[in-house]
């Protein structure tokens, strides 16, 4: 299993449209071999004394922030993937996404416990 993990700032408003542009993403990405894809929007974010997930992305007034995951088989099939994606002309076709993706937050993880996950 191998994790990919974005923090995004999404302005409240766009936020029906992120979903519909999240949607359209989430069927490419399944093509390519994504197993599981989770886009959660903010609930409950505590502001940090020193860092929190708002100053990570130096989120503005009335940005709401959206944590997305996704898994993987293995690490080499989402590096295939990302490859073949970036060259697939589908993946301009999309448009601009509805938030400034210079401020996202990009990592990939490759996990050292699960639970409740016995296969993928």
């Amino acid at each position: 299993m191998y994790i990919t993990s974005l923090i995004i700032p999404v302005p409240a408003e766009n936020i029906d449209a992120y979903r519909t542009w999240a949607q359209m993403s989430a069927a490419f990405f399944k093509e390519y071999g994504c197993l599981e894809i989770v886009e959660a929007c903010e609930d409950f974010i505590p502001d940090g004394k020193t860092t929190d997930f708002r100053k990570a992305v130096a989120a503005k007034p009335g940005e709401k922030i959206v944590l997305t995951w996704q898994i993987w088989k293995d690490k080499a099939t989402f590096e295939a993937a990302e490859h073949k994606m970036h060259d697939d002309p589908r993946m301009d076709a999309a448009g601009a996404p509805p938030f400034d993706p210079k401020r996202l937050i990009l990592g990939c993880f490759t996990p050292i416990l699960t639970m409740g996950r016995t296969e993928l």
